[in-house]
This record gives C-alpha cells, structure tokens and sequence, in this order.
C-alpha cells in the first residue's frame, strides 16, 4: 500500500489564487487559504508559506475551459503559474479541469449560509479556496490509482 500524500490544489486568478489541501488517504479536500495575485505576479512569498507549512508531495493546478471545453481567458496565465510554480517549488504539477468549480463553491458556501452551518458571511476569497476544494476534490476522484 502506497503511503497517504498531501496534495495543495490551487485555483489560479488574476486577482487571488484559492488554496485547497487534501490528502490520498482520506480523499478529502478542504479550503486552506487564498493568496494575493498582483498585476507583477502571485505572492510567491505567501505560496512559499503555504508550501513550507503543509509539505505537499504533489501540487494541482485548476485549467480553466469555457463551457464547451475551450481554453478560459486566463488559460495562458494558469499555464504559466502551474509551470513556474512547478520549477520554484521542484514537486509534481498535475492539472485538473476547473470548470463549474466555482460556481459550485459559491452554491455550496450559500448553502451552509442559509442553513446556519456558516456564520459569517461570504466573502471572494472564501469561494476561491472552496474552488480549489472543488477541484481537488474532482481531482481525487479521478486518481484513485495513488
């Protein structure tokens, strides 16, 4: 039996990228973080953090497809972050398609709004962590294999 790994998904933005952690025991996956995007780049200091606190074995990056399966806007951009990101930290990048993903963190957090599970309010960053939990989550499902 392989040992559990730690997998940290990230939902790459322009303007924050959500972070999501889970592990290949449990196949579980839950919102960790969100980190700054600035128009010179992610915060690679605040990623670095993340990293060094979590000690991931393997690093999933949202691909973002329209509806119809074409590359998203910011496609070239994700690429670019999972490729860097990849190089800096010296781990594993796999890719997961991150369509719906955050439409159905937003659905899923008003859910737990209304239902009195999640207090305060929600806020942009909170639905780009639940995106990258999402994503994992996908992710997981679809590599049983490890």
């Amino acid at each position: 039996m392989n040992r559990a790994q730690i997998v940290l998904a990230f939902d790459f933005g322009l303007r924050r990228i959500g972070v999501a952690v889970g592990d290949t025991l449990t196949r579980s996956s839950a919102p960790h973080a969100t980190v700054p995007c600035h128009d010179s780049g992610p915060d690679w200091p605040g990623i670095d953090k993340v990293i060094r606190t979590l000690g991931p074995d393997l690093l999933v990056v949202g691909a973002p497809y329209n509806d119809d399966g074409s590359p998203g806007r910011i496609a070239a951009a994700a690429d670019a972050f999972a490729a860097e990101l990849g190089a800096r930290f010296k781990l594993k990048v796999e890719r997961a398609d991150e369509r719906f993903s955050s439409a159905e963190a937003a659905s899923l957090l008003r859910e737990q709004r209304a239902s009195g599970q999640r207090r305060r309010s929600v806020k942009k960053g909170d639905v780009d962590s639940a995106a990258a939990a999402v994503l994992l989550a996908g992710w997981l499902e679809n590599n049983r294999q490890l």
